[in-house]
This record gives C-alpha cells, sequence and structure tokens, in this order.
C-alpha cells in the first residue's frame, strides 16, 4: 500500500471484483448474453418440434413467425423470416391447404393489390390434428405382439387428451382450474 492509498481505497477495490465477485456492466453483458443464448436454443427446440409436426423445418420457421405475427403477408414473413419469398409463398399455400394457417384477403381504401394476411392455427389445434395419428401408430406398436399371434385385439391402450392451456395453469392453491395440483399425479 503507497502512502496516497487509504483504507477506503481497499475497500472499493475489494467491491469491484478483486476478490472474484464480479459487478457492473460486464456481467450484465455476459447474462444477457446467456440469455439469448438460451432463449436461441429454445427456440431451436421448438422449430425441431414443430418440423416434425409441420413436415418442414421452413413451415416450421412460418408458423412460428405468424404465431408471433398474426395477419402478416408473404412478403412481411419473408422479411420477417429471411426466407425467399418464393419458398415462403409455396409454404404458406401447402399451409393454408392443410388447414394450418388461415388467410384473409387485406382490405384497403385504395386501388391496387389487395394481398392475403396469414395468421397460425392456435398451438392446441395444430396439435390436436396430429393426436389421433400419433395415437393410432402408438396403439398399433403397443398391439403388435397380439397382431403377430393372429389374435384379434381391438383395445387401444393409449390414449392421448389435449387440454387447453387455461385448464391447466396454476390458481392460487396450487392446484390447477380442473381441481388437480399441476403435478401429474391424477
Amino acid at each position: 500500500m503507497s502512502a496516497d492509498d487509504t483504507p477506503e481505497d481497499d475497500e472499493e477495490n475489494a467491491d469491484s471484483g478483486s476478490l472474484g465477485v464480479e459487478t457492473g456492466p460486464d456481467v450484465r453483458g455476459r447474462l444477457e448474453q446467456e440469455a439469448d443464448r438460451a432463449r436461441e436454443q429454445f427456440d431451436e427446440n421448438v422449430i425441431d418440434l414443430l418440423s416434425w409436426i409441420l413436415d418442414t423445418e421452413t413451415r416450421a420457421r412460418i408458423y412460428v413467425y405468424l404465431c408471433e405475427t398474426p395477419e402478416s403477408t408473404s412478403e412481411e414473413v419473408a422479411t420477417g423470416t429471411g426466407l425467399y419469398p418464393s419458398t415462403v409463398r409455396e409454404a404458406l399455400a401447402e399451409l393454408h391447404e392443410d388447414g394450418q394457417v388461415t388467410r384473409t384477403k387485406r382490405q384497403s381504401d385504395g386501388a391496387g393489390n389487395n394481398p392475403y394476411e396469414y395468421s397460425a392455427l392456435p398451438p392446441s389445434e395444430l396439435v390436436s390434428e396430429r393426436v389421433n395419428e400419433v395415437q393410432r401408430q402408438l396403439n398399433t406398436v403397443f398391439n403388435l405382439d397380439t397382431y403377430l399371434e393372429g389374435e384379434s385385439d381391438d383395445s387401444d391402450p393409449v390414449t392421448i387428451t389435449v387440454r387447453e392451456e387455461h385448464e391447466r395453469r396454476p390458481n392460487g392453491n396450487g392446484e390447477t382450474a380442473d381441481g388437480h395440483d399441476g403435478t401429474g399425479d391424477e
């Protein structure tokens, strides 16, 4: 310690990180980077799941964009997702044909082109469409022994139920709106 240093200076140095505790803008920046990385990883996991449900990653990315920004034109979707406009138009046509997005004509007072606006089907409805197919496939696998042995067992051991989000939210008593404790142990 030099003659100019005071005990208060030593305390400031200790508080500013010399004891291994980081504070200030560096920590905040690193925390924000980690949060961004976690969000991107979560988004990629959602895209992977939706790619399975919607058949392609392109369709999944468009679906996520439309969930976040409903009533978007194909041009707005292309700009927002970074996908080629022709790819977006083709995928939107397929999604609409499959009933996974809705479209309406954009109304404008002026003359000219009124493009379609697209909105995504709510996720619970999207999943409900696939439930019957998945349930049927699981029941086929579970009943495979019976089929291979030549027996006729029409039982369905697997039943999948999709509940609306509001049905499972905990209320103030720690139970869900349907009276369960939310642990999954019904």
